[in-house]
Protein backbone atom coordinates (compact mmCIF):
# COMPACT_ATOMS: atom_id res chain seq x y z
CA UNK A 1 0.00 0.00 0.00
CA UNK A 2 1.20 3.80 -0.60
CA UNK A 3 1.64 6.28 1.83
CA UNK A 4 -0.84 8.88 2.58
CA UNK A 5 1.89 11.81 2.53
CA UNK A 6 2.51 10.67 -1.55
CA UNK A 7 -1.15 12.62 -2.50
CA UNK A 8 0.23 14.69 -5.22
CA UNK A 9 0.61 11.96 -7.20
CA UNK A 10 1.84 12.62 -11.06
CA UNK A 11 -0.78 11.96 -14.15
CA UNK A 12 1.94 10.71 -16.00
CA UNK A 13 5.02 8.32 -14.79
CA UNK A 14 7.87 7.67 -17.25
CA UNK A 15 10.58 4.83 -16.93
CA UNK A 16 13.97 4.16 -17.99
CA UNK A 17 14.48 0.40 -16.84
CA UNK A 18 18.33 0.33 -16.62
CA UNK A 19 20.29 -2.21 -15.51
CA UNK A 20 19.20 -5.94 -16.42
CA UNK A 21 22.48 -7.14 -17.81
CA UNK A 22 23.71 -6.03 -14.83
CA UNK A 23 21.83 -7.32 -12.45
CA UNK A 24 22.44 -10.84 -14.38
CA UNK A 25 25.78 -10.56 -14.39
CA UNK A 26 25.86 -10.19 -10.52
CA UNK A 27 23.83 -13.04 -9.89
CA UNK A 28 26.45 -15.14 -12.69
CA UNK A 29 23.05 -15.69 -15.12
CA UNK A 30 22.77 -15.26 -18.57
CA UNK A 31 21.86 -11.45 -19.87
CA UNK A 32 18.12 -12.71 -20.88
CA UNK A 33 17.57 -13.99 -17.82
CA UNK A 34 18.46 -10.19 -16.01
CA UNK A 35 15.52 -9.55 -19.10
CA UNK A 36 12.99 -12.10 -17.77
CA UNK A 37 13.21 -10.54 -13.93
CA UNK A 38 12.81 -7.34 -15.77
CA UNK A 39 9.54 -8.24 -17.15
CA UNK A 40 8.34 -9.55 -13.46
CA UNK A 41 9.24 -6.37 -12.16
CA UNK A 42 7.95 -4.47 -14.63
CA UNK A 43 4.40 -6.24 -13.87
CA UNK A 44 4.45 -5.44 -10.34
CA UNK A 45 5.16 -1.37 -11.21
CA UNK A 46 2.25 -1.84 -13.80
CA UNK A 47 -0.28 -3.00 -11.11
CA UNK A 48 0.96 -0.61 -8.36
CA UNK A 49 0.75 2.53 -10.85
CA UNK A 50 -2.44 1.52 -11.09
CA UNK A 51 -3.20 1.54 -7.39
CA UNK A 52 -1.62 4.49 -6.99
CA UNK A 53 -4.00 6.36 -9.04
CA UNK A 54 -1.07 6.99 -12.35
CA UNK A 55 -3.12 8.14 -14.82
CA UNK A 56 -0.48 7.25 -17.74
CA UNK A 57 2.92 5.12 -17.25
CA UNK A 58 5.71 5.11 -19.73
CA UNK A 59 8.19 2.47 -20.13
CA UNK A 60 11.39 2.60 -22.23
CA UNK A 61 11.55 -1.19 -23.43
CA UNK A 62 14.32 -0.77 -26.26
CA UNK A 63 15.79 1.98 -27.65
CA UNK A 64 17.07 2.98 -31.30
CA UNK A 65 21.05 2.68 -29.93
CA UNK A 66 19.62 -1.36 -28.64
CA UNK A 67 19.65 -2.07 -32.23
CA UNK A 68 23.82 -1.95 -31.77
CA UNK A 69 23.41 -4.98 -28.96
CA UNK A 70 24.62 -8.58 -29.61
CA UNK A 71 22.57 -10.21 -32.15
CA UNK A 72 21.55 -13.17 -29.89
CA UNK A 73 20.26 -10.89 -27.66
CA UNK A 74 18.28 -8.48 -29.56
CA UNK A 75 16.59 -11.51 -30.96
CA UNK A 76 16.24 -12.47 -27.60
CA UNK A 77 14.22 -9.15 -26.32
CA UNK A 78 12.01 -9.78 -29.75
CA UNK A 79 10.84 -12.97 -28.60
CA UNK A 80 10.55 -11.82 -25.47
CA UNK A 81 8.10 -9.37 -26.76
CA UNK A 82 6.25 -11.30 -28.29
CA UNK A 83 5.83 -14.00 -25.59
CA UNK A 84 4.93 -11.23 -22.79
CA UNK A 85 2.36 -9.91 -25.30
CA UNK A 86 0.60 -12.85 -25.59
CA UNK A 87 0.63 -13.71 -22.23
CA UNK A 88 -0.12 -10.56 -20.34
CA UNK A 89 -2.50 -9.15 -22.92
CA UNK A 90 -5.98 -10.03 -21.63
CA UNK A 91 -4.75 -9.27 -17.68
CA UNK A 92 -3.73 -6.00 -18.74
CA UNK A 93 -7.28 -5.91 -20.77
CA UNK A 94 -9.43 -7.10 -17.94
CA UNK A 95 -7.46 -4.31 -15.65
CA UNK A 96 -8.91 -1.66 -17.99
CA UNK A 97 -5.33 -0.71 -18.89
CA UNK A 98 -5.24 0.63 -22.60
CA UNK A 99 -1.89 -0.27 -24.49
CA UNK A 100 -0.13 2.24 -26.81
CA UNK A 101 3.23 1.25 -28.78
CA UNK A 102 5.48 3.89 -29.61
CA UNK A 103 8.47 3.96 -31.80
CA UNK A 104 9.83 3.15 -34.92
CA UNK A 105 7.43 -0.04 -35.86
CA UNK A 106 8.71 -0.75 -39.01
CA UNK A 107 12.22 -1.89 -37.71
CA UNK A 108 10.51 -4.62 -35.38
CA UNK A 109 9.64 -8.10 -36.81
CA UNK A 110 5.90 -8.81 -38.79
CA UNK A 111 5.15 -10.46 -35.74
CA UNK A 112 5.74 -8.56 -32.98
CA UNK A 113 3.78 -5.70 -35.32
CA UNK A 114 0.87 -7.65 -35.76
CA UNK A 115 0.43 -8.21 -32.03
CA UNK A 116 1.08 -4.67 -31.21
CA UNK A 117 -1.33 -3.68 -33.12
CA UNK A 118 -3.68 -6.44 -31.98
CA UNK A 119 -3.28 -5.37 -28.27
CA UNK A 120 -3.41 -1.40 -28.77
CA UNK A 121 -6.76 -2.83 -30.29
CA UNK A 122 -8.19 -4.75 -28.17
CA UNK A 123 -7.68 -2.96 -25.19
CA UNK A 124 -8.51 0.71 -27.11
CA UNK A 125 -11.61 1.26 -25.25
CA UNK A 126 -10.54 1.14 -21.87
CA UNK A 127 -9.97 4.22 -19.31
CA UNK A 128 -8.60 2.89 -16.09
CA UNK A 129 -4.48 3.73 -17.18
CA UNK A 130 -2.47 4.29 -20.74
CA UNK A 131 0.26 2.18 -20.64
CA UNK A 132 2.96 3.38 -23.06
CA UNK A 133 5.91 1.24 -24.14
CA UNK A 134 8.59 2.77 -25.60
CA UNK A 135 10.39 -0.14 -28.58
CA UNK A 136 13.01 0.71 -31.37
CA UNK A 137 12.14 4.60 -29.76
CA UNK A 138 14.68 7.46 -29.16
CA UNK A 139 13.98 11.19 -28.94
CA UNK A 140 15.82 12.06 -31.81
CA UNK A 141 13.57 10.04 -33.92
CA UNK A 142 10.78 11.41 -32.57
CA UNK A 143 11.59 14.85 -33.06
CA UNK A 144 12.52 14.23 -36.41
CA UNK A 145 9.58 12.40 -37.85
CA UNK A 146 7.54 15.00 -36.42
CA UNK A 147 9.89 17.79 -38.54
CA UNK A 148 9.25 15.23 -41.52
CA UNK A 149 5.58 14.87 -41.17
CA UNK A 150 5.21 19.19 -40.69
CA UNK A 151 7.26 19.82 -43.54
CA UNK A 152 5.11 17.45 -45.64
CA UNK A 153 1.86 18.99 -44.55
CA UNK A 154 3.72 22.48 -45.06
CA UNK A 155 4.63 21.28 -48.52
CA UNK A 156 0.88 19.52 -49.48
CA UNK A 157 -0.54 23.40 -48.26
CA UNK A 158 -1.83 22.02 -45.32
CA UNK A 159 -0.24 24.05 -42.86
CA UNK A 160 1.61 27.50 -43.41
CA UNK A 161 5.16 27.35 -41.66
CA UNK A 162 4.43 30.46 -39.67
CA UNK A 163 1.62 28.22 -37.77
CA UNK A 164 4.09 25.83 -36.35
CA UNK A 165 4.40 26.43 -32.49
CA UNK A 166 4.67 24.01 -29.84
CA UNK A 167 1.19 22.92 -30.03
CA UNK A 168 1.87 21.82 -33.53
CA UNK A 169 4.85 20.09 -32.99
CA UNK A 170 3.64 18.18 -29.85
CA UNK A 171 0.71 17.21 -31.79
CA UNK A 172 2.94 15.18 -34.12
CA UNK A 173 4.97 13.42 -31.07
CA UNK A 174 4.89 9.77 -30.45
CA UNK A 175 3.11 11.11 -27.41
CA UNK A 176 0.44 13.17 -28.95
CA UNK A 177 -2.77 13.30 -26.98
CA UNK A 178 -1.61 12.04 -23.70
CA UNK A 179 -0.03 14.98 -20.76
CA UNK A 180 4.15 15.17 -20.81
CA UNK A 181 5.62 13.24 -18.05
CA UNK A 182 5.17 15.01 -14.40
CA UNK A 183 8.01 12.43 -12.98
CA UNK A 184 10.84 10.24 -14.56
CA UNK A 185 12.61 7.17 -12.85
CA UNK A 186 15.43 6.34 -13.90
CA UNK A 187 17.32 2.86 -11.94
CA UNK A 188 20.18 1.20 -12.24
CA UNK A 189 22.54 4.57 -11.06
CA UNK A 190 22.97 6.18 -14.35
CA UNK A 191 22.38 9.92 -14.84
CA UNK A 192 21.00 10.65 -18.24
CA UNK A 193 17.92 10.52 -20.39
CA UNK A 194 19.58 8.25 -23.02
CA UNK A 195 17.61 9.77 -25.77
CA UNK A 196 14.50 9.22 -23.94
CA UNK A 197 11.50 11.55 -25.04
CA UNK A 198 13.20 14.53 -25.23
CA UNK A 199 10.65 17.32 -26.08
CA UNK A 200 7.82 15.68 -23.62
CA UNK A 201 10.67 15.89 -20.59
CA UNK A 202 10.81 19.48 -20.67
CA UNK A 203 9.74 20.24 -17.34
CA UNK A 204 9.49 16.58 -15.98
CA UNK A 205 10.99 15.79 -12.52
CA UNK A 206 13.67 13.30 -12.61
CA UNK A 207 13.93 10.77 -9.91
CA UNK A 208 17.35 8.91 -10.61
CA UNK A 209 17.65 5.79 -8.23
CA UNK A 210 20.93 3.26 -7.93
CA UNK A 211 18.89 -0.03 -7.50
CA UNK A 212 19.05 -2.43 -10.58
CA UNK A 213 15.73 -2.61 -12.56
CA UNK A 214 14.97 -5.79 -11.63
CA UNK A 215 15.17 -5.15 -7.93
CA UNK A 216 13.26 -1.89 -8.53
CA UNK A 217 10.00 -3.15 -6.05
CA UNK A 218 6.79 -1.15 -4.36
CA UNK A 219 8.95 0.78 -1.85
CA UNK A 220 11.07 2.20 -4.62
CA UNK A 221 8.40 3.34 -6.41
CA UNK A 222 6.86 5.09 -3.26
CA UNK A 223 9.87 6.61 -2.85
CA UNK A 224 9.91 8.26 -5.80
CA UNK A 225 6.48 9.20 -5.69
CA UNK A 226 7.08 10.87 -2.53
CA UNK A 227 10.00 12.78 -4.15
CA UNK A 228 7.40 14.18 -6.09
CA UNK A 229 4.99 14.91 -4.09
CA UNK A 230 7.79 17.00 -2.13
CA UNK A 231 8.79 18.87 -5.37
CA UNK A 232 7.33 22.25 -6.47
CA UNK A 233 6.56 22.59 -9.94
CA UNK A 234 7.55 26.57 -11.14
CA UNK A 235 7.52 26.03 -14.65
CA UNK A 236 9.87 28.99 -14.99
CA UNK A 237 7.73 31.61 -12.74
CA UNK A 238 9.54 31.70 -9.01
CA UNK A 239 8.25 30.57 -5.45
CA UNK A 240 6.76 33.91 -4.85
CA UNK A 241 4.34 33.52 -8.21
CA UNK A 242 3.32 30.49 -7.21
CA UNK A 243 2.11 31.34 -3.71
CA UNK A 244 0.66 35.06 -4.86
CA UNK A 245 -1.28 32.27 -6.98
CA UNK A 246 -2.07 30.00 -3.90
CA UNK A 247 -3.50 32.94 -1.95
Amino acid sequence: MFSETASDTPRHVAIIMDGNGRWATAHARARHAGHRAGVRAARAIVEAAVEAGVEVLTLFAFSSENWSRPTDEVNGLMRLFVEVLQRELDALHDNGIRLRFVGARDQLPTILQKRMVDAEAQTAGNSRMTLVVAIAYGGRWDVLQAVRRIASKIEAGELKAGEVDEGVVSRHLSLAGLPPPDLLVRTGGEYRVSNFLLWDLAYTEVFFCPTLWPDFDLAQLQAALEFFAQRQRRFGRTAEQLEVNAD
